[in-house]
């Protein structure tokens, strides 16, 4: 038996490299509650609401439009750095997310079998990547599907336990811009590879 949480840690900029932060980026998450968190950025074992919170994403809003609020969670994160529990039954595939970006009319759809979707405004990017590109303050997103974190302290929790023999299923991520359309498959490294296929239609 293994404990498995198993996710993606992607950055995204639909505007581009070098093109500005993610604030003007348009977000809808298929998610009526969210897991609230401590000041070490653990999920407390609550489930809460999403309305009337800045945590609400039902309908489509911009990343920026109240990041800035003075809310507890958002101070705790330093923005968004939160578990979403996604409206679904069971592990089915289902739509999680949707994010547009105005100025390139990029967007961006995942769909998951996962019972939840982190949603971080990368509110930690100070540094370098490859290519000499600076990644400065909220110049990027994730959308990490995955099981709740800290799940295996969490009772309410969805469990993550990978007993011999089970595969953990998959998720398939989205990538959609207008035209053409290409697949290209990735992976994270796990247990077991955790397969994803990413399509990339080009403006």
């Amino acid at each position: 038996m293994c404990l498995d949480n198993f996710t993606t840690h992607t950055f995204f900029n639909l505007a581009g490299q070098g093109r500005g932060d993610v604030l003007g980026h348009v977000i809808t998450v298929n998610a009526d509650n969210f897991t609230p968190i401590d000041k070490t950025l653990i999920p407390t074992g609550e489930i809460s609401p999403v309305k009337g919170t800045p945590m609400d994403f039902t309908a489509p809003e911009k990343f920026g439009a109240r990041i800035d609020q003075d809310d507890e969670q958002l101070k705790l994160g330093g923005g968004y750095d939160h578990n979403h529990v996604l409206n679904k039954r069971g592990n089915e595939l289902s739509f999680a997310a949707r994010v547009y970006e105005p100025t390139s009319g990029r967007v961006m759809e995942l769909w998951s079998t996962e019972p939840g979707i982190q949603l971080y405004s990368g509110n930690f990017l100070e540094g370098k990547v490859p290519r000499d590109a600076v990644y400065a303050f909220r110049t990027g997103f994730c959308l990490e599907p995955q099981h709740f974190p800290d799940s295996p302290n969490k009772p309410n929790f969805p469990s993550t336990v990978l007993n011999l023999g089970d595969w953990w299923p998959p998720a398939v991520l989205s990538r959609k811009d207008s035209t053409s359309e290409t697949a290209v498959d990735c992976c994270t490294a796990g247990f077991r590879s955790w397969p994803c296929r990413l399509w990339v239609l080009a403006v």
